[in-house]
């Protein structure tokens, strides 16, 4: 079966008053994502070992393997994507306060979540991700990835936040002003209800 873009969980106009225009959403929904799914289902149309795969599988699969470069790039995009659109929320910004807890217990205050979040979104040479994962151990960290990888892929722990970094995500919003197009996002976009479903 072939992969699906799926549909937003919000109108292309429902961010908007949050940092994020309804031309950013429909290029980076309709046209970059898109791109992603289409790519990957050619390279599972032409690859008998990828069919019949779940995306996880094929994302797990094509990590480290130059030879599946490509499928890697494709599928790991269009598994962040998946999370980035459930990862916002025309209501986004305010913290349950049982993961308000958690993330006091894990990183000491709000505030020092917020500013590692941030540290890895800003710090993340080129396009890529930053990420709020629940490692094995069940604490909450910070951290990053290059292009289409993932927490999924590194093995470095649960993806509950994943911010998208690349320049399409942004541009149009806040130009080259990456710090402030994060900040925004954490403040005012976060689907923190989501994280919170996901906590182990």
């Amino acid at each position: 079966m072939a992969f699906e873009l799926p549909s937003l969980p919000y109108s292309h106009t429902a961010l908007a008053e949050r940092g994020m225009c309804q031309e950013t959403l429909e290029l980076h929904h309709g046209k970059h994502h898109q791109a992603y799914v289409t790519a990957l289902n050619g390279f599972v149309e032409k690859n008998a070992t990828l069919q019949g795969k779940s995306l996880e599988e094929i994302v797990k699969l094509a990590h480290g393997d130059a030879s599946l470069a490509g499928v890697f790039n494709n599928a790991g995009q269009h598994w962040n994507h998946i999370l980035f659109w459930q990862n916002m929320s025309p209501t986004g910004g305010g913290i349950p306060g049982k993961l308000e807890a958690k993330i006091v217990a894990d990183f000491g205050s709000v505030a020092a979540f917020k500013d590692a979040f941030k540290a890895a979104a800003t710090t993340q040479f080129g396009s890529g991700w930053a990420w709020l994962v629940q490692g094995s151990d069940g604490k909450l960290k910070c951290t990053k990835t290059p292009n289409g990888s993932n927490p999924l892929a590194t093995g470095e722990g649960k993806a509950l936040l994943g911010c998208d970094v690349w320049e399409h995500s942004y541009y149009l919003d806040f130009r080259n002003r990456r710090p402030d197009y994060v900040q925004n996002w954490l403040d005012k976009l976060a689907n923190y209800e989501y994280a919170l479903s996901q906590l182990g």
